[in-house]
């Protein structure tokens, strides 16, 4: 019979993984049996996190890291290995850009969403690669519908997440030769609190009732309705198990219907 823990015994590495999208993915893959090294910028968020893992009888590690300094990811991956000497799943999530007025962003905004999302799943993929090797593991990248569907309002993340599927596509062709299995998620609008802080002077239109300004939102863009976190969460588990091993450079739009082109 199927274990009900189809990642039992594997290490998995989340970025971004002190809230949103990524501390449901590592609340979802230590369900499953992964053992967890989170990595965020701020410390005690890590530490609920790791927290609500071990209260469950899960393991986890925090690594609080600033992914946008190069040598950064390098030390995520040290970290992994020196508390567990594996890297069995990457999950590059962390990155977050600016959105706003095309000609208002300036030259260092650009760098800095290019820093975090597109060159942090770089040099993690690159320093995890041969340990991932090793294992026949597994790169999941958390990107987003905007690189499919870009807007005047995303000039830097359609752009970020546009590279990033680039990304994804190529390193998926090496992970043929080397057995690593690469994919990615393009989640559309989710429930995080960072989209609810985005939407502040939207609910002032709906007498500050955010429920109401998020199915507006769904009515809007013709879409089933917004996702939660556990969405993309619910995903990424199966798409980082053993039985989706026939997936590979995958990119899998989870967004209600969001993105309408072919």
């Amino acid at each position: 019979m199927a274990s009900n823990k189809p990642l039992e015994g594997k290490i998995a590495i989340v970025t971004g993984a002190s809230r949103g999208i990524g501390r449901a993915i590592a609340l979802r893959l230590a369900q499953d049996g992964a053992t967890l090294i989170l990595a965020a910028r701020t410390e005690s968020d890590l530490a609920k996190v790791a927290s609500e893992i071990k209260s469950s009888g899960g393991k986890a590690t925090c690594v609080a890291s600033d992914l946008r300094i190069p040598e950064a990811p390098a030390a995520v991956v040290k970290a992994a290995l020196d508390a567990h000497g594996a890297i069995d799943i990457v999950v590059n999530n962390a990155g977050a850009t600016k959105r706003g007025e095309f000609f208002e962003l300036t030259d260092a905004d650009w760098a800095d969403g290019f820093a975090l999302k597109l060159m942090a799943a770089v040099r993690l993929t690159r320093a995890a690669w041969p340990h991932l090797k090793a294992r026949r593991g597994s790169v999941l990248n958390i990107i987003g519908a905007g690189g499919r569907t870009p807007s005047a309002e995303f000039t830097i993340g359609g752009s970020v997440n546009g590279a990033c599927l680039s990304f994804t596509k190529a390193v998926a062709d090496i992970g043929i030769r080397d057995g690593i299995q690469v994919n990615a998620i393009n989640p559309g609008r989710v429930k995080t609190d960072r989209l609810k802080m985005l939407l502040v002077d939207e609910a002032a239109q709906h007498g500050g009732d955010m429920d109401a300004t998020l199915e507006a939102i769904a009515r809007k863009s013709n879409i089933v309705r917004l996702g939660e976190p556990e969405d993309v969460a619910n995903l990424a588990a199966f798409m980082v198990s053993p039985q989706s091993r026939y997936m590979q450079g995958t990119l899998v739009d989870l967004d209600g219907g969001q993105t309408k082109t072919i």
